[in-house]
């Protein structure tokens, strides 16, 4: 196998702020941080963004424009110069409790538009956004936890346990065979024509490569061979996923779906995938997925067309 994801080409991947994760502990750090006039905020509601009127950039306010929440302090821009941190430009957000509305956008929508900066900012805060709204009392004791750490961490009163958020692996994975053809699959929930590379979470105990031959017999019947190569990774925080995108060889070509979470798969040359796109019979996976630059790496240049 020689295929390789585009550098740059993960939508999600990108990240150019410092996380400063030291400076989460300061209290009165944070408190300056906060109170200078070039401290940037964005506002988030459940897992959506305040964005600008034309939905192509987050909404970044002053923190005295910001309002009442869960305040994260998600990092320091080294690149806007000096500023009032004597760092960078300090960037926080809000998570409010409340519904979004129009002036809000999700990363589905807003992934591929936003610029490397902000890009890496929305992952972070939605991640987190995420985690505490299903983490909100701990798990060992049952009572409610508070929130430390500038939104990182949360600390349970009265066991002491301490909660940090977690990231669930997941591998998704392009199986190639002898003659060089890709293995998708369509979601039983799915319409017909959508198609996208198998995937599934790791399990307790599993190495990575492991869960690649697993996931793949479990829902196509499919054989893997030693041949699992790494190709990339990206967060998927909806709700907290980091999917591990790899390559594989087959050693078979006989399928035989599980019928339950995949009700279809087969197996695609070039040529078939870009009559079926062409023809508007078959839609590619989005083009913030990590789904569509493995079949991208695989078929050797952009597709157009996706769900």
């Amino acid at each position: 196998m020689a295929y390789s994801i585009a550098p740059g080409s993960l939508a999600l991947s990108r990240s150019v702020l410092d996380r400063a994760a030291d400076r989460r502990r300061d209290d009165a750090w944070l408190e300056k941080a906060w109170a200078a006039p070039d401290t940037q905020v964005t506002v988030v509601a459940a897992d959506q963004l305040q964005v600008t009127d034309d939905r192509t950039a987050l909404r970044l306010i002053s923190p005295s424009e910001a309002p009442e929440g869960n305040r994260v302090f998600l990092g320091i821009d080294r690149e806007s110069g000096a500023g009032q941190t004597a760092e960078g430009r300090a960037v926080f957000a809000v998570v409010v409790q409340e519904e979004p509305d129009e002036s809000y956008a999700g990363l589905r929508e807003l992934g591929a538009l936003l610029n490397d900066r902000e890009a890496g900012m929305a992952v972070h805060i939605v991640g987190l956004a995420n985690w505490h709204a299903v983490h909100t009392h701990c798990a060992n004791c049952g009572e409610h936890t508070v929130v430390v750490e500038a939104g990182h961490v949360r600390d349970c009163p009265a066991c002491g346990l301490r909660h940090f958020p977690r990231s669930d692996p997941a591998i998704i994975v392009l199986v190639t065979d002898d003659q060089d053809r890709a293995l998708l699959g369509r979601n039983a929930a799915w319409p017909e024509g959508r198609y996208s590379t198998l995937a599934g979470f790791v399990e307790p105990g599993e190495s990575l490569e492991a869960a690649v031959r697993r996931e793949v017999l479990e829902e196509s019947g499919v054989i893997v061979g030693p041949e699992v190569e790494y190709a990339g990774s990206q967060p998927w925080p909806l709700p907290s996923s980091l999917m591990l995108g790899f390559y594989a060889k087959a050693t078979g070509t006989d399928i035989e779906v599980d019928g339950d979470e995949i009700s279809d798969a087969r197996w695609f040359t070039r040529e078939d995938l870009r009559a079926l796109v062409e023809a508007g019979t078959m839609a590619l996976p989005g083009n913030i997925s990590i789904s569509r630059r493995l079949i991208e790496g695989w078929y050797g240049e952009e597709l157009t067309g996706s769900w």
